[in-house]
């Protein structure tokens, strides 16, 4: 690598001094041709040429060369006495300095010019370099940037994924538990329930010989009458809270009207109910759903709110069913409303209400403040539709 670059080197300054020899003879033989024409009168100034020339492409050494050379070839061929160096009077050594002063000047000049061009060459180059390893840093950035956007949308679609699995899992879920209750509702009435009747036939029986018996054992007798009777209302009651019977065989209305009367008869609260008399039947699952959503508010107003009065509003607002369920209770707490509010998180009840709505593309607000709570739940026109007749106000 020395050795080629050595070699380069020499190659270089043999085509420098080689250009400074070639035209300093150019020059001195374009004199000649113009020696009748310009004598002795300014001498040197077509040498001069050559030594600008030299000093802008050949360098120090080669201009110097040039300087010399051309001087000694104006001396011995144009200046008198012609064929000799020798330098005659005062004007011509005043010539010759200034002749050199001048080819000093040009080949500081040009040097300077030289290391000028080469550093802004080289602040070029640095830049350059700059520019392209900017340039590569900016593209090895964005194809960062884009790997690592694809990933994220790779991420977001199995978030997304997962979610939309989450969320039918929960649909089922929320479908099997009404399936449950239903089946457990059911499963107390047929079988439950009618033990307890025939042990209440029995009683009845047994009721009809008690002037035989004595007053221990008829007043027992009556006591398991009561008993049996409280029981079978108990039963009732459970299994008409777990699916009431009503909301298969006539409807959401009906089975609402029932269900807010035997709450205000537990609960010693006053309910009241407005039913838009638009409201028709509604496909089983969204009837399902406005039930259970009213059945969770009235609970939790019992359980939390210290209200003595409640009001349930089912209302049709360019086609979506919208459920307001409120009360005069005390309120929610800022910190715990903004819990509500936020999606995931709160109560079972609340999350449980969300995703109910959520499986119909309806929403859940939740606003409270001291005057008491107000729930509303929208359900969309798109799967909220009537399917048939309607219901009067309650």
């Amino acid at each position: 690598m020395r050795r080629s670059l050595s070699l380069r080197l020499h190659r270089e300054a043999v085509a420098r001094y080689t250009l400074a020899l070639f035209v300093t003879v150019l020059m001195l033989v374009i004199r000649r041709a113009l020696d009748p024409l310009l004598g002795t009168y300014i001498p040197y100034l077509l040498v001069l040429p050559a030594v600008v020339i030299s000093a802008r492409y050949c360098g120090v050494g080669p201009s110097i060369l040039t300087s010399a050379l051309a001087f000694f070839g104006e001396q011995y061929w144009f200046i008198p006495p012609l064929h000799t160096f020798a330098i005659v009077g005062a004007t011509e050594w005043a010539s010759a300095v200034v002749y050199f002063v001048v080819s000093a000047v040009i080949i500081l000049f040009a040097e300077n010019n030289r290391h000028t061009l080469a550093s802004l060459a080289l602040s070029i180059e640095k830049l350059e370099q700059a520019s392209e390893a900017l340039r590569n840093s900016h593209e090895h950035l964005e194809r960062r940037v884009k790997e690592r956007t694809r990933e994220l949308q790779a991420k977001n679609i199995e978030l997304i994924h997962q979610a939309e699995v989450v969320r039918e899992l929960s649909g089922r879920l929320l479908q099997t538990q009404d399936e449950e209750r239903r089946r457990l509702a059911r499963d107390l009435h047929d079988s439950l329930g009618q033990l307890v009747a025939a042990l209440g036939m029995n009683l009845s029986l047994l009721q009809s010989a008690l002037p035989q018996l004595g007053r221990s054992e008829t007043r027992l007798v009556t006591d398991c009458m009561a008993t049996v009777q409280e029981l079978s209302r108990q039963i009732r009651t459970i299994s008409h809270l777990l699916h009431p019977p009503l909301l298969d065989e006539v409807g959401l209305s009906s089975a609402l009207q029932w269900y807010v009367e035997e709450f205000a008869q537990r609960s010693n609260i006053k309910v009241t109910l407005e039913l838009s008399p638009e409201l028709g039947r509604l496909p089983r699952d969204a009837e399902i759903s406005i039930f259970r959503v009213v059945q969770e508010c009235l609970t939790n107003i019992h359980r939390h709110s210290g209200s003595t009065t409640a009001g349930v509003r089912i209302t049709c607002v360019n086609g979506d069913v919208r459920t307001e369920v409120w009360d005069a209770g005390k309120g929610i707490s800022p910190e715990r409303l903004s819990l509500l509010s936020s999606a995931g998180r709160g109560g079972v009840g609340i999350r449980g209400m969300r995703e109910r709505l959520r499986q119909f593309g309806g929403t859940l607000e939740v606003s409270s403040g001291t005057n008491g709570t107000v729930v509303i739940a929208t359900l969309p026109s798109a799967h909220a539709a009537a399917v048939g007749g309607s219901e009067q106000v309650a």
